[in-house]
């Protein structure tokens, strides 16, 4: 299975897509005035921004079988006898965001959502009335706390967790999904106590008096293993609307970061049934061994522009909720302890080499700045061994900024970055927890790796989801208390809207197709609340998507006037 050359077939579909718009196009340029073009959807009087490299802005966009039929003032309107017609009432247009590194789960009705709570007193709430409508001993599992918004000030921890369900086992991942807290019963289930010694790659709290505190960072699996699965059918209903939920948020691509090549099947069956109905995605393929990604019989690019194969996954090390990411220098406080790989050094070694020299591309989870050095190291080291034109090889999350010499090898062999801006305000207090200095100030770097020449694409990693989040902190680098870091880190609206659509493209081989607004590009757009380019950047939060449009078609739309 000896491929170096992935994406050719979504280059074949471009340059055909865009060969017949051109056509079309022509036509309508040679159509008299008297008879107006048919045109299914048409947008005017707002501010439509084509995300292209000099950053174009129009009044007006004409879309027709799922593209981008012309742009330009609103006289283009009087061209086109469309099927809809929009006043955007000075609303801006912008392509759809595309969240490059995302986390798309189905549910069980065991499970609670966490994201948002505001105090460790709701959690229990929301955990005893789950214990009531599941019934004695059944499994209660949740996610998305964060200490940092709980009213408590702390994490909840396992008397909390034993005081609102005593006779169910519980566990409750943190939001990042690196650690988590599981009650008395659940531990006692698990065969876990103050005997078991700690996993590897991974760390089972105690407290002052050595008794376990219920958390469990990198490896709560020890504990979640004993979960039982979710019905499919549990599982493919939740999942199918969480997709519909992304429509909400602006959101029309997505990279889902992570699956097995059999949960790959599951995408398949819902996009087979419901694609049309939903943002496009690609996935990334976590690495199972060259053997079973054989059996698997795809590669990165293979798919069609609604569903498609991205980057081979790896997690290099853990994050910061725990922390466990793998630093060069001890974490604040700490004499020695500087986090944890999840792979050993030579075994990443080898399986980058095998996966780069089979032909995918590889997308690798590297937080720390030893993660991040040791993991651009390999990818070099295997495309000297093996060289790739175009491999796209890039690293999701880059928290912890690397030497100067990772980011000079990174632009040396266009090794990219998927960012999370959106960390800066979300994992603030984690930050100033566990780092300092120059590693603190300037977490989660954007304009430094750009200045060096590394391309950067933006997304979300679920903390939150809401681009407007990314979109703030990549502007602003404000936390939320406020507080600015690193200020030099910033980037414009302008380069930020970029990274969150026209970027995320080039990360999924398709940025001749989609991510930008151009005649004959997908007709994937949102129509904002308020003008990102001229308000007060402290005012992005308050955006609100007003419209989503994927492949022309509305898919989502906010209860507002106009249109």
């Amino acid at each position: 299975m000896h491929r170096t050359a992935a994406p050719r077939p979504v280059a074949r579909l471009a340059r055909r897509h865009t060969g017949a718009i051109t056509l079309a196009m022509s036509l309508a340029a040679l159509a008299c005035g008297d008879t107006p073009e048919p045109a299914d959807l048409l947008l005017t009087g707002g501010r439509v921004a084509l995300a292209d490299e000099p950053f174009t802005v129009v009044s007006a966009i004409a879309i027709r079988d799922g593209v981008v039929l012309e742009v330009g003032s609103d006289e283009i309107a009087a061209r086109y006898d469309a099927e809809r017609s929009v006043d955007l009432g000075g609303r801006l247009v912008v392509p759809g965001f595309n969240d490059t590194h995302t986390h798309i789960r189905g549910q069980a009705r065991r499970h609670i959502d966490l994201g948002g709570v505001s105090s460790i007193a709701q959690i229990q709430e929301l955990v005893t009335t789950r214990a009531a409508e599941l019934g004695e001993g059944e499994w209660i599992t949740g996610y998305g706390w964060s200490e940092d918004e709980l009213a408590e000030g702390r994490r909840p921890l396992r008397d909390d967790l034993d005081a609102a369900a005593p006779a169910n086992p519980v566990i409750l991942t943190r939001a990042g999904g690196h650690s988590g807290v599981a009650n008395s019963m659940a531990l006692a289930l698990a065969g876990v106590d103050e005997r078991t010694p700690q996993p590897e790659g991974g760390v089972i709290e105690r407290d002052e008096n050595g008794r376990l505190n219920g958390v469990i960072r990198e490896r709560q699996s020890i504990v979640s293993r004993l979960v039982p699965d979710a019905t499919p059918a549990e599982l493919r209903e939740s999942m199918v609307q969480m997709l519909r939920d992304q429509l909400s948020l602006g959101i029309t691509s997505l990279i889902q970061a992570g699956e097995t090549p059999e949960g790959f099947a599951t995408w398949e069956s819902i996009y087979d049934e419901f694609g049309h109905e939903l943002p496009r995605a690609t996935v990334q393929i976590r690495w199972v061994g060259a053997g079973r990604l054989a059996d698997f019989g795809r590669i990165t690019g293979d798919g069609d522009h609604r569903l498609r194969v991205g980057a081979i996954k790896v997690l290099v090390d853990g994050g910061f909720t725990g922390p466990a990411a793998y630093t060069l220098e001890p974490y604040r406080g700490e004499s020695e302890y500087r986090g944890l790989l999840n792979v050993p050094e030579p075994e990443l070694r080898a399986l980058v080499r095998e996966a780069n020299a089979l032909g995918w591309q590889l997308g690798f989870h590297a937080i720390g700045d030893a993660a991040i050095e040791l993991t651009v190291d390999a990818f070099v080291e295997a495309l000297e061994e093996h060289p790739r034109e175009d491999h796209r090889h890039y690293l999701n999350h880059f928290t912890v900024p690397p030497p100067t010499p990772t980011l000079d090898l990174m632009a040396e062999h266009g090794i990219a970055i998927a960012q999370q801006p959106n960390f800066t305000w979300t994992l603030e207090g984690r930050y100033a927890e566990h780092l300092d200095g120059d590693r603190l100030a300037r977490n989660n770097p954007v304009r430094t790796p750009m200045d060096h020449g590394v391309f950067v694409a933006l997304g979300s990693d679920i903390l939150p989801i809401d681009p407007m989040v990314g979109l703030y902190a990549a502007v602003t680098r404000k936390g939320m208390s406020g507080q600015v870091y690193g200020p030099e880190e910033a980037i414009t609206i302008e380069e930020a809207i970029r990274g969150y659509t026209a970027h995320g493209a080039r990360l999924s081989f398709e940025e001749e197709v989609k991510g930008t607004l151009a005649p004959g590009m997908l007709a994937d757009l949102v129509v904002l609340s308020q003008d990102l380019l001229t308000i007060d950047p402290d005012r992005i939060m308050e955006t609100e998507v007003d419209i989503t449009i994927v492949g022309g078609r509305v898919l989502w739309e906010r209860a507002v006037g106009g249109g």
